[in-house]
């Protein structure tokens, strides 16, 4: 039943999310004939300056994007390349992270031509600040401990909204 359903995305996938954030996403897959269990966006606590508290944002996942590229005709995405390692203090946090990173998407055409679409996303203009009250700019504790990962996936959500317009579109 949709309350159970309800139920499992508050206990599982969507833990800290509001009733309202957790309608939103099961409106927002309904629509888009999605699978909520397969979490294609993300509720994200963000901090609201204008209301000097947390709010929760529904963002689009990288799973989203390859769902959505796969219904489309996506002949296959590389492994990431990523550039030389950087090493500094951001925020008063000591990082290491790679200086950029680089996703390659085939798209199978209509007249069966496959293109590929480059994405380069540099790990400086990507990461996620930790923010909060006191504004601070060192990566949140998902950057820090993912450097890599969090810009490949940037890279590849990049590199799919290239190849896929319409998915970027959403």
């Amino acid at each position: 039943s949709k309350t159970e359903l309800y139920e499992v995305l508050k206990s599982s996938l969507y833990p800290s999310a509001s009733d309202n954030s957790v309608a939103l996403v099961l409106n927002y897959c309904k629509a888009t004939n999605l699978d909520v269990m397969q979490k294609p966006v993300h509720i994200v606590p963000m901090w609201d300056s204008k209301s000097g508290s947390m709010r929760d944002v529904v963002m689009p996942g990288i799973g989203l994007y390859r769902i959505q590229a796969a219904r489309s005709g996506c002949a296959g995405v590389s492994e990431p390349v990523f550039g030389d390692d950087v090493t500094e203090v951001i925020g008063g946090v000591d990082v290491t992270y790679p200086k950029w990173c680089k996703v390659t998407v085939k798209r199978k055409l209509p007249d069966g031509q496959i293109v590929e679409f480059v994405a380069m996303e540099f790990w400086k203009e990507n990461y996620a600040v930790r923010g909060g009250k006191d504004k601070s700019i060192a990566p949140n504790a998902m950057w820090q401990k993912r450097p890599y990962g969090q810009i490949a996936k940037c890279a590849e959500a990049q590199a799919l909204r290239k190849a896929f317009p319409e998915v970027g579109a959403m």
